[in-house]
């Protein structure tokens, strides 16, 4: 790939949170020129419309939603869409020679039997759904390189799994005594949540929604939890709201198989186990991360404990939901996919305080 050419992308599902996200991302990317946003509800309307705080950079009209026209103007095509909707534009897009970005759930399950029960719809591209390489960078990138079809992983997965990976990957823990205990600000119910996500709604309040594996991030977790222990295991992951915009920690407590094990045994394995991820900090011993480290950047930061009394580890992880929990991701899949340098484009420094 000739790194001095712009590649020409499409945003599908530009009006949303996420959207807005892909756009400033891409805006400052060094390889990438948007030439479409296409959306349902808000086509025919100039984008500035929708986000005037963008208008003095990029103010196209939104499109509708063509697959003839995405693909005779995009090479590369997100798909920041309402879970079930992407499904019906991705076949069209990669059979017209489309990479495809999905930032929904449609091509994250390898079993879509998984798929159906949890979103109720039902799939006819089983084909191409079994070619789609779930994108998480730090697990996946050798599989991302070489694929055409993403599917971008959702924030509570990310900083979920980002947090447990070393402990399943080397065999660590019980899995089975697995708990994450995860809370996340009210962005991640996108621009149009539901009343009880409102910031209004949550705020001055904490509390718990889709308790007891009802949330449908669950078998996503538990599906790549598995890949990792090489066996079929349940995680108990608990969903919570906090009162902030953005931002989202996970805590992660499991019984370790070694009881001898010691912090600083603990950090070694995980500094060696991210030491090519750029976008994974693991902080020093008795440094515990805070989610506004994280918010405006690409980073995940993990800080890493063990409990003598209980023999069990306690790893958090925090990282923005709309950036590397969704967008920046779906970026970071972008760079790699296309040969570049993994960092491209993406903020690794917060706006502080």
């Amino acid at each position: 790939m000739n790194d001095s050419k712009r590649i020409p992308v499409g945003i599908v599902g530009a009006s949303g949170y996420g959207g807005v996200q892909l756009v400033r991302l891409l805006l400052d990317h060094p390889h990438v020129e948007i030439v479409y946003v296409g959306g349902k509800s808000s086509a025919g309307k100039p984008y500035a419309e929708l986000y005037p705080h963008v208008g003095h950079r990029f103010n196209p009209t939104v499109e509708d939603v063509d697959v003839d026209v995405i693909a005779s103007r995009c090479e590369v095509v997100f798909l920041g869409l309402p879970n079930g909707l992407a499904c019906d534009l991705a076949p069209s897009l990669i059979a017209k020679g489309c990479k495809v970005l999905d930032l929904s759930a449609d091509y994250r399950f390898q079993d879509l039997e998984t798929y159906t029960m949890w979103y109720k719809k039902e799939r006819s591209d089983r084909d191409l759904a079994s070619q789609a390489v779930y994108g998480l960078p730090e697990l996946y990138r050798s599989e991302i390189r070489e694929s055409s079809l993403i599917g971008c992983p959702g924030c509570y997965c990310t900083t979920s799994l980002l947090a447990i990976a070393p402990l399943l990957k080397q065999g660590l823990i019980v899995p089975e005594t697995a708990i994450i205990d995860a809370k996340s600000g009210t962005s991640g119910g996108g621009r149009k949540a539901k009343i009880g996500m409102l910031l209004s709604e949550a705020d001055s309040s904490l509390g718990a929604y889709n308790v007891a594996g009802a949330h449908r991030h669950t078998p996503e977790i538990e599906q790549v939890c598995s890949d990792l222990a090489g066996h079929d295991i349940r995680i108990q992951f608990t969903p919570h709201l906090i009162p902030m915009v953005r931002g989202i920690l996970a805590t992660v407590y499991a019984t370790l198989r070694d009881p001898g094990l010691v912090r600083e045994d603990l950090l070694t394995i995980y500094n060696a186990f991210y030491r090519s991820s750029p976008f994974v900090q693991v902080l020093g011993s008795g440094v515990y991360p805070q989610t506004k480290w994280a918010v405006g950047t690409n980073l995940c930061y993990i800080g890493v404990a063990v409990d003598p009394r209980t023999d069990r580890v306690i790893v958090m992880s925090a990282l923005d939901n709309l950036i590397k929990g969704q967008s920046g991701q779906a970026v970071q899949d972008l760079n790699i996919m296309m040969g570049w340098e993994e960092t491209l484009g993406l903020p690794q420094l917060a706006f502080y305080p």
